[in-house]
């Protein structure tokens, strides 16, 4: 039996792309499940009280995570994103938050301890800012 060009043409390509397949690392995907860590995804989970006493949550992706009632004693979320995220009750003594981008989007500024201290001075109510154009 003889093997036509376009056909091995065809087998040809159709082995690279099956052995592409092989080769390419597939895609991490996060789950609710997974457990605390540097860099941990659990954007949009039910972390309610959650017990993560000195977890390292550092780089974690906590966008509109449910972490109300949530147990975060000495924990580390350095750089982590809590934007949109639900922090009712949460117990955060001792909670490193350097550099962590805070529920409502501001960053949390070198040092800051159990409070988000703003990296930027907020625009105080009824204080009118001028400047020359």
């Amino acid at each position: 039996m003889t093997i036509r060009p376009v056909f091995a043409r065809v087998l040809l390509s159709g082995g690279i792309a099956f052995f592409g397949m092989l080769t390419t690392a597939p895609a991490v995907m996060a789950a609710c499940s997974d457990p605390a860590g540097p860099q941990v995804d659990w954007s949009g989970c039910d972390k309610t009280n959650a017990i993560l006493f000195e977890a390292n949550l550092t780089g974690a992706d906590l966008t509109r995570a449910g972490l109300a009632d949530a147990t975060l004693t000495g924990a580390d979320p350095t750089g982590a994103d809590l934007t949109g995220a639900n922090l009712t009750e949460v117990n955060l003594n001792s909670a490193l938050l350097t550099g962590a981008t805070w529920t409502d989007g501001r960053v949390c500024a070198q040092g800051s301890i159990e409070v988000c201290n703003s990296t930027s001075r907020p625009l105080e109510l009824g204080r009118v800012i001028t400047g020359a154009l």
